[in-house]
């Protein structure tokens, strides 16, 4: 028979500084409930009600996310990763290892007492744990909506406090505890401004303070009315053409002739097309995102015209690598991709659909009718070889990851091409899918890719598509691929 205590085992002594701060927390509570918090009462007993479960951190989310900027759209998402790892945390070992009683509600007056009373463990708090997650994940990814959330979350916090079901410290351990969830997400997960390109090589550019100097050609047809008028909010000296996409070339043409510096609003196609003019009249360029995808924008870390309007009153500005190709009489320029074979095809078929069923089933619609075909979209002469190919991607300096889509670039200004290749063979529809969804497009046997300053090829048959930067022409014969470091000196908002 074994006794039921084990008598041999000193008993725990007191601890002096820990029982003096639980009386200090104690008297702290006791303070809170005898306070008269003014306007409290009809607010935050609602709001803590609202924090359960989550309920309100997802409808905030989705109000930032309403606003319809990238940023605001990834700081959403940063706030609710926190909040679910905040709150994993709390509930498998933060309730479980403290196994600390709910205050009693003696003091409290019962007009603040919640309805339905907890009735998990006081420490930590789990809804101070989330508002600050929350808030935090927001704040890392975009301080301006970081700072319309933290008044929510600190009177989140606050109101347990009012309401009488948790302790202060519970309080102050929770909201640690979420911004140290926040922190680890961002570890995990890095911010833009982490990723984002390095701000060099520095380039002189003019500082406008009001924008005189700015010529902005906007295309309409782009749908970028509102931002726009949002850059001209900041920069009220800056002169803005509007006109139809047909009209775009001309009128940047008329704005260089009278700009200081030349500035676009649009899509890639719109924006490589005021590259092209910035490069031959020697002007810096000024990019507003206006279309769907923006990658140069997004990869200079231009998303909205205040940050563009920073750059342009401050003079901060950067050079950039320029690709450009050649074929027969045929040459241009590209600031993002260039790409043989399937990709090209694709575009034309999905233009050819657009208008009559809408843009996304034409997506759908030009995929299978180009994927379903069993013939190479593409040969090439490699070694005086025909090599036949599903795909040939050029990318304007080097993209990080590669799979249904390029990835981002970390460096605008590498000197590189990045050349990926998808190899043709039996049944080629299934290995280009097969590579793509290989993710990244490294790990497919299908797949091979290099980095070079230049690429020729020979042997492409006439007619072959060939898209860049949103836009398709044909070419023929021989082409040719190659760099144009630092050539182009863009606007970008530095850290």
């Amino acid at each position: 028979m074994s006794p039921d205590v084990d008598l041999t085992v000193p008993k725990p002594g007191r601890h002096a500084l820990r029982d003096r701060l639980l009386r200090l927390d104690s008297r702290l509570f006791e303070v809170a409930a005898e306070r008269n918090w003014p306007f409290a009462e009809p607010v935050l007993p609602r709001l803590s009600r609202s924090a359960n479960h989550g309920v309100l951190w997802f409808a905030t989310a989705a109000a930032v996310a309403a606003s319809r900027t990238p940023r605001a759209r990834r700081a959403a998402v940063r706030g609710l990763a926190s909040l679910t790892l905040a709150s994993l945390t709390i509930n498998t070992l933060g309730k479980r290892s403290v196994r600390r009683p709910r205050p009693l509600l003696d003091p409290v007056p019962v007009a603040r007492q919640l309805k339905r009373q907890p009735i998990t463990t006081s420490f930590p708090s789990g809804h101070a744990a989330s508002a600050a997650a929350f808030a935090a994940g927001v704040a890392l990814e975009s301080p301006g909506w970081g700072a319309v959330v933290a008044p929510v979350a600190f009177s989140v916090a606050m109101s347990r406090v009012y309401t009488g079901v948790h302790f202060p410290s519970d309080v102050l351990s929770g909201a640690a505890l979420g911004a140290g969830a926040a922190f680890a997400v961002r570890a995990l997960v890095p911010t833009r401004a982490q990723t984002g390109p390095p701000p060099r090589p520095r380039a002189k550019a003019p500082a406008l303070p009001d924008g005189e100097g700015l010529v902005v050609v906007a295309n309409r047809a782009s749908g970028s009315a509102d931002r726009v008028r949002a850059l001209h909010d900041e920069l009220p000296g800056a002169e803005l053409v509007e006109c139809e996409p047909d009209e775009v070339k001309a009128e940047l043409e008329k704005a260089a002739l009278r700009a200081r510096v030349l500035g676009v609003c649009g899509g890639d196609g719109t924006v490589n097309a005021a590259a092209a003019t910035a490069l031959r009249h020697g002007l810096p360029l000024a990019v507003l995102p206006g279309g769907t995808l923006n990658h140069f924008a997004y990869d200079l870390s231009v998303e909205d015209g205040r940050g563009l309007a920073r750059a342009v009153r401050e003079g901060a500005a950067v050079r950039v690598d320029v690709g450009r190709f050649s074929s027969g009489d045929r040459q241009g320029i590209f600031l993002n991709t260039l790409s043989l074979g399937v990709y090209p095809e694709l575009v034309r078929e999905r233009e050819r659909w657009a208008g009559r069923i809408g843009s996304w089933p034409a997506e759908v619609l030009a995929a299978v009718r180009v994927l379903r075909t069993d013939r190479h979209p593409l040969k090439v002469e490699v070694r005086g070889e025909t090599h036949p190919l599903w795909l040939l991607f050029v990318g304007n300096c080097h993209y990080r990851r590669m799979g249904l889509a390029p990835g981002r670039r970390t460096d605008l200004a590498d000197g590189q091409l990045d050349v990926r290749v998808v190899h043709g063979g039996r049944h080629p529809a299934l290995r280009l899918l097969s590579a793509a969804l290989a993710g990244p497009l490294t790990r497919s046997p299908a797949h091979a890719e290099a980095r070079v300053s230049r690429l020729s090829l020979t042997g492409v048959a006439p007619g072959t598509p060939l898209a860049y930067d949103g836009e398709v022409v044909d070419v023929t014969g021989g082409m040719t691929v190659e760099k144009l470091p630092e050539a182009l000196t863009v606007y970008r908002p530095l850290p």
